[in-house]
C-alpha cells in the first residue's frame, strides 16, 4: 500500500480523497491555488503544497508543478480526482515516467477511452450499440455533409469535451456551421482541442450511466446505474440509484455490455460508461467512457455499501478489490443534488462571495460532501458546486420525502444557490413518479417563463 497519496484537485472531492487517505492509513498531500489557501482540503491535508496562481491553467492544470510537488514531499502516487487532468493522458504518462503510480486506469486505456470518437469506434467494436455518427471533424463544411448523410437532428461533439462543454443540438442545415463552430472554440479554450464529431440526436432520450470497477486479479464487475436524465444544458443537476426508468432486463443487458466491454479493453481501477436510453426505455446506445471517478459516485456507494474512493486506491496499489464489492448487491434507493452557488432565478448565474452562515441537514440517511463552512469565501475561477447532498431510503419514495427534508433544512446565507430550484423539481409530480429525460429541465424552464 502506499505510504503518501498527493491529490491533484480541489474541493469536496480533494477532501473526500483525503479522508479515505486518512482511514487507510495514508499521509495526503494537498496541493492548491494562491484562491484555495482557506479551502478546507488545505486544512485537513497531512501536508500542503501552492502551485500557483487562481487561474486553473496556472495551477491545477500545471502537470510539472504537480508533479515537482510530488516528488518533493515524496508522494508515491498522485489521485486526479474528477475534472482538471483526471482523463489527461500525458499527465498519466508523466506519473509512470517520474515512478509515481496514476490512480486510475492506463495512459493507453485513457487515450482509447477517454477520446470520445475513439472511445465510439471501441464499443463498436466490442458489439455495444451506439447512435449513427461521423469520424473526427475539424472543417466545419465537411462536417456539414456529414450531418446530411446521418440525417438531422445531430448532436455535435467535442472529441475531448466533457462536462457539456464543446456540445451543441443541431436540428437543421442553417444553423449548422456557426453551432460547429461554436462547439470547436469551446473545446479549444477549455480543452485545447477543437476537434469534433456528429451523433444522431436521440429525441427525449435518458441519460444512464453504469459504475464499473476493475482490478488486476481478474475482476471486472459493474455495481449498478445512475440516471442523470435531470440536467440543465448537459450539466447534470440531480442523480438517483437505481434508475426508476430501466426494467431488470434492460438493467442486465446494460450491464453485461459494461462488463464485456471492460474486460476486453483490459480496464483497471474505477470508471462509468454513459448510455442514452430511448424514451420508451427500449433500447439504450453507448455515450461515452469516463475513465475516473464520477461527482455522483456517492448514490451508488450509499446504494451497493461499498466506498469507491478506498477502492481506487487499493487496485491502483496492485491488490483485489474488496470481498464486499465483489459480493455487493443493491440496498434501497439514493437520490443527490448538487448543490451550486448559482442563482436559479437569474439565469442560473454563478454567485461567488463568503458564506455567512452554513447549516448541513443531517439525520438518517443524509450525507453532505463539501469543502466550505460559514465565513468560507466561494472563489469565482472554478466550478460553482459547492456540496453535494445525498440522502438514502428503503425506497424511492421515502428517498424523495428525506429529501424534500433535508433540501429544506440546508441554510446558506450570503449567496445564492440552487436548493430552491432543486426543491421545485423534487415536488415535482413528474419527478415524483420518475416521468423525466434529459430535456425535462430546459422544457420546465421554458413554461416558467410563459
Amino acid at each position: 500500500m502506499f505510504k503518501r497519496v498527493l491529490v491533484a484537485n480541489r474541493g469536496e472531492i480533494a477532501l473526500r480523497i483525503i479522508r479515505a487517505c486518512r482511514e487507510l492509513d495514508i499521509q495526503s498531500i494537498a496541493v492548491y491555488s494562491e484562491a484555495d489557501v482557506d479551502s478546507m482540503h488545505v486544512q485537513l491535508a497531512d501536508e500542503a503544497v501552492c502551485i500557483g496562481s487562481a487561474s486553473s491553467k496556472e495551477s491545477y492544470l500545471k502537470m510539472d508543478r504537480i508533479i515537482a510537488a510530488a516528488e518533493i514531499t515524496g508522494a508515491n502516487a498522485i489521485h486526479p480526482g474528477y475534472g482538471f487532468l483526471s482523463e489527461n493522458a500525458r499527465f498519466a504518462e508523466i506519473c509512470e515516467s517520474a515512478g509515481i503510480t496514476f490512480i486510475g486506469p492506463s495512459a493507453k486505456v485513457i487515450s482509447m477511452m477517454g477520446d470520445k470518437a475513439t472511445a465510439r469506434a471501441t464499443a463498436v467494436a466490442n458489439g455495444v450499440p451506439v447512435t449513427p455518427g461521423s469520424e473526427i471533424m475539424s472543417d466545419a463544411n465537411a462536417a456539414l455533409a456529414e450531418a446530411k448523410r446521418i440525417g438531422f437532428p445531430v448532436m455535435i461533439k467535442a472529441t475531448a469535451g466533457g462536462g457539456g462543454r464543446g456540445m451543441r443540438p443541431c436540428f437543421n442545415e442553417e444553423e449548422f456551421i456557426g453551432l460547429f463552430q461554436q462547439a470547436s472554440n469551446e473545446a479549444v479554450a477549455c480543452f485545447g482541442n477543437g476537434d469534433c464529431y456528429l451523433e444522431k440526436l436521440v429525441l427525449n432520450p435518458h441519460h444512464v450511466e453504469f459504475q464499473i470497477i476493475c482490478d488486476s486479479h481478474g475482476h471486472f464487475i459493474h455495481l449498478g446505474e445512475r440516471d442523470c436524465s435531470m440536467q440543465r444544458r448537459n450539466q447534470k443537476i440531480i442523480e438517483e440509484c437505481p434508475s426508476p426508468l430501466l426494467t431488470p432486463e434492460l438493467r442486465k443487458r446494460m450491464g453485461d455490455a459494461s462488463v464485456n466491454l471492460v474486460r476486453n479493453i483490459g480496464y483497471q481501477n474505477a470508471g462509468t460508461i454513459e448510455y442514452l436510453v430511448d424514451e420508451k426505455g427500449e433500447n439504450f446506445y453507448f455515450m461515452e467512457m469516463n475513465t475516473r471517478i464520477q461527482v455522483e459516485h456517492p448514490v451508488t456507494e450509499e446504494v451497493m455499501g461499498c466506498e469507491l474512493i478506498k477502492e481506487q486506491i487499493r487496485v491502483a496499489a496492485g491488490e483485489s478489490l474488496s470481498h464486499h464489492v465483489l459480493q455487493a448487491s443493491p440496498r434501497g434507493h439514493s437520490i443527490e443534488c448538487r448543490i451550486n452557488a448559482e442563482d436559479p432565478y437569474n439565469n442560473f448565474t454563478p454567485s461567488p462571495g463568503t458564506i455567512e452562515l452554513w447549516y448541513a441537514p443531517g439525520g438518517k440517511g443524509v450525507r453532505v460532501d463539501t469543502h466550505v463552512y460559514s465565513g468560507y469565501t466561494v472563489p469565482p475561477h472554478y466550478d460553482s458546486m459547492i456540496a453535494k447532498l445525498i440522502v438514502t431510503a428503503s425506497t424511492r419514495e421515502i428517498a424523495i420525502a428525506r429529501m424534500r427534508r433535508a433540501l429544506g433544512e440546508f441554510t446558506i446565507r450570503g449567496i445564492k444557490t440552487t436548493i430552491p430550484f432543486q426543491l421545485e423539481i423534487i415536488n415535482h409530480p413528474d419527478f415524483i413518479k420518475g416521468h423525466y429525460d434529459i430535456g425535462w429541465v430546459g422544457r420546465y424552464l421554458e413554461e416558467r417563463k410563459a
